[in-house]
């Protein structure tokens, strides 16, 4: 029987061994040297001068946003633009920290901003930043928001997205950017996640947010405690903080896999190419996307040109059980979590909408062969 999940279990045999020996031979488990490591290679990887593993994606997102609060000194109620189709936990940490999310449309070729949309909300919105989301593996157009928003602090979301490159072949996300290492993603350590920076003063406010606010934490302890000699070393808090702390066991998957995930990457951008000539030829079916020379492709999204379209392909994948899922959130302002927020500017029509009710996608992964592809193709030619 035919069978496509959104993604197989990518920790070899020899993950599994090096956690077992890692297990059996160490005394430390939290925190530590494994976790060191890991962030010395993600950065090398990445071409930043610091990264900080983390516990999730998530908690990336969150201790991103908390820091740049701090450190830009964000004041309560200031506003932060995000697309109106990513994660929910790119929009709960700008609310939990007394922000103000502003929701801009999408555009329908990578999910990211619509331009004009944004343009709207420039004239009535004062934005002092703007989390970009690399959708899907798109990479999103940087450049071009900075334009509109010169200003503005520009937060990348690359949790789902590893590995996208701008139009002059950098990688996104060197610079206060967020990774994701969840199970479904390009590479795994199970639940994990990365915060990359060149910043040595934002990489240390982290630092100490990661865990508890400890000024232990910071390379800055001895300048802390000549501070406040009445307080011990140990137990002196410089900030606000949380348990956003990564485990070594983590980190050794993390380590294990990140040499192979260039190569995960390029069966994905090869497996994407091949799936947009698929949808290139029924342009009577589906709204076209962006082949990108820069993507890097997490998941193949259908677009479908009526509800009726999309219902029709839902039911030839539930008959070859291929796994599917709707474009992530949808339009976020549709889930009741939201219901009380609007978008920054009224439209006449919404593209996040149509993503919304006639978007889904399926896996690609480096376990997706040709043989994927050909399937792919008969269902496409049988509605």
């Amino acid at each position: 029987m035919f069978n496509w999940p959104l993604i197989k279990n990518a920790i070899k045999f020899t993950d599994r061994i090096k956690l077992c020996s890692f297990i059996l031979t160490s005394n430390r488990y939290t925190n530590g040297q494994k976790v060191r490591e890991f962030e010395k290679m993600w950065s090398e990887w990445i071409g930043s001068k610091h990264s900080l593993m983390v516990s999730s994606g998530s908690t990336a997102n969150f201790l991103l946003l908390a820091a740049i609060k701090e450190k830009y000194n964000l004041k309560q109620g200031d506003k932060v633009l995000v697309p109106a189709c990513t994660w929910v936990t790119n929009i709960s940490p700008i609310i939990q920290l007394g922000l103000t999310p502003v929701f801009c449309d999408i555009n329908l070729t990578n999910f990211s901003f619509d331009l004009d949309h944004m343009n709207l909300i420039k004239k009535k919105h004062d934005i002092k930043a703007i989390f970009i989301t690399h959708l899907l593996g798109f990479s999103a157009e940087n450049e071009k928001y900075k334009q509109i928003f010169p200003d503005a602090i520009i937060l990348e979301d690359v949790c789902e997205s590893h590995g996208c490159k701008s139009e002059d072949g950098e990688l996104r996300g060197k610079e206060k950017g967020t990774f994701s290492f969840y199970f479904g993603h390009h590479m795994t350590t199970i639940e994990g996640g990365m915060v990359t920076t060149s910043d040595d003063d934002l990489y240390e406010l982290m630092r100490m947010k990661r865990s508890h606010g400890l000024a232990r934490e910071s390379g800055n302890l001895k300048k802390y405690t000549e501070k406040y000699p009445d307080i011990h070393p140990q137990f002196l808090f410089m900030t606000d903080g949380y348990n956003f702390r990564s485990t070594e066991l983590n980190a050794i998957l993390g380590i294990q896999q990140l040499p192979r995930l260039d190569s995960f990457i390029e069966i994905r951008r090869q497996n994407f190419k091949l799936f947009v000539d698929l949808i290139t030829e029924r342009e009577d079916l589906f709204h076209q996307i962006d082949n990108q020379s820069g993507n890097s492709n997490y998941a193949f999204p259908f677009i479908c040109k009526t509800l009726e379209i999309k219902n029709k392909l839902i039911e030839l994948f539930e008959h070859y059980h291929i796994e599917h899922r709707p474009i992530v959130s949808g339009n976020l302002l549709k889930q009741p979590f939201l219901s009380d927020y609007k978008f920054g500017v009224k439209k006449s029509k919404y593209n996040v909408d149509i993503v919304h009710d006639n978007g889904v996608y399926i896996g690609n992964s480096q376990f997706v062969s040709d043989n994927h592809i050909n399937v792919l193709s008969n269902i496409i030619n049988k509605i």
